[in-house]
């Protein structure tokens, strides 16, 4: 039993497995996601857990090089839009929300959240510790 940190074990399962330049999308519960990527369900209900709360945890425990998320965050989604602008001050890149569609298809693994705002999805590049 791990003492700290994310305690889902089928989550620290595949977050053991990534390597340098993997793509992880953390979404909301409505990104479609295509076949392919190893899929961590977190969602429980509208809301429950939170894209930011689950965000940060990944954050904590991953090296992550870059970012990328749907253009149409910044009018759709405000909060969301500011809360990856702070995260990602300097490595943070916006494309079409089916450009993000189309990207997901290559990442390794996608953590579902409960979030049930709209555009509330990033995909993380990877990197590595030293």
């Amino acid at each position: 039993m791990r003492r700290a940190g994310i305690l889902n074990r089928h989550l620290t399962g595949a977050m053991a497995a990534l390597g340098h330049g993997d793509g992880v999308l953390v979404c909301d519960a409505g990104m479609p996601i295509p076949e392919g990527p190893r899929v961590v369900d977190l969602a429980f209900r509208a809301g429950v857990p939170a894209f930011a709360e689950v965000l940060d945890g990944l954050l904590a425990e991953l090296v992550v090089e870059g970012a990328t998320a749907a253009a149409e965050v910044t009018g759709a989604n405000p909060e969301a839009a500011a809360l990856l602008a702070d995260r990602f001050p300097d490595a943070l890149t916006l494309v079409p929300h089916e450009d993000l569609k189309r990207l997901t298809a290559d990442a390794r693994l996608v953590v579902r959240t409960g979030e049930a705002r709209p555009y509330a999805n990033v995909l993380l590049r990877c990197g590595v510790f030293f």
